[in-house]
């Protein structure tokens, strides 16, 4: 009786794998993944840019897609079928503003339709000898033999001048991107926070805690005015970004929400804070 229903779970994980998602496991061991430090004003002339892109990071390590969370993702099967037997860093991702959309893909443990939208990008390949552009140039050289169309590399700019690097800040931004990485090309393989990998936002991002909220005025009257959030043990109000549906049916209290700004005032509080939604996890 015990091999019989040893067979039958066997037969049972098969299916899984040949029909649905990929992982069956809830979660494994974190990876060691490269971590952004924020630009500040270094010189970057001759590094490479490349898109931020606001998704879900993702390590795959031969077998399976791993969150920075250490959480399998439950890929499809056909999504995963060509990729290659060594180690990528990069982002699932949809389009640009389009995050919750795409951690609502990605955390389903049944795979869904939706998955025919997503793409893997691809900003580093671990473990590989040489700088960056050798490094991805393994999966290129992978991607020319066994092509997957939605297997992409990022691709990587070099920083001509400073003025380069600014006026592709603001391109990329005016259509929707969240900003940039900045890598410095000769550096090899690390992982944590590094000098050598930086990102660059118009804008900071953060964390509050949901204290209350304020009444509306005017066209808002009867609705919710602003947010009462504690940011670094100061009341700060939140009062720009919030949607109709917001303002109706506001978050609860006690949730932690990301709002956005731009530097901070002589007084250190936010500087035109901004609400983005109700804190995700991307780590999951």
């Amino acid at each position: 009786m015990f091999r019989l229903n040893l067979c039958r779970r066997l037969l049972s994980l098969l299916f899984l794998w040949l029909f649905g998602g990929v992982s069956v496991a809830a979660s494994t061991e974190a990876p060691k993944m490269l971590l952004l430090n924020s630009y500040q004003s270094e010189s970057v002339v001759g590094w490479l840019m490349s898109e931020k892109l606001d998704g879900v990071r993702a390590q795959w390590n031969g077998r399976q897609l791993i969150s920075r969370g250490g959480h399998v993702i439950s890929a499809p099967a056909w999504f995963l079928k060509d990729f290659p037997e060594f180690a990528l860093d990069g982002e699932l991702w949809t389009q640009r503003q389009d995050f919750e959309n795409i951690l609502s893909i990605v955390r389903k443990k049944q795979p869904d339709q939706r998955w025919h939208e997503v793409t893997y990008n691809i900003f580093e390949v671990p473990n590989q000898v040489g700088g960056l552009l050798d490094r991805l140039s393994v999966l290129k050289a992978y991607l020319k033999k066994h092509p997957v169309p939605h297997l992409k590399v990022i691709p990587q700019i070099k920083i001509e001048s400073d003025i380069h690097f600014r006026s592709e800040l603001k391109r990329l931004v005016g259509l929707g991107a969240e900003g940039l990485v900045l890598r410095n090309p000769d550096q090899g393989y690390v992982t944590g926070r590094h000098a050598s990998a930086l990102k660059v936002k118009p804008f900071q991002e953060d964390e509050c805690q949901l204290l209350g909220t304020t009444p509306g005025k005017g066209k808002y009257l009867g609705q919710v005015g602003a947010l009462v959030c504690l940011w670094r043990g100061e009341k700060i109000l939140i009062g720009s970004g919030l949607s109709d549906h917001d303002r109706e049916i506001p978050p609860s209290e006690g949730a932690w929400i990301t709002f956005k700004y731009y530097g901070v005032t002589a007084t250190g509080r936010p500087r035109f804070p901004v609400y983005l939604r109700v804190k995700a996890d991307k780590d999951f």
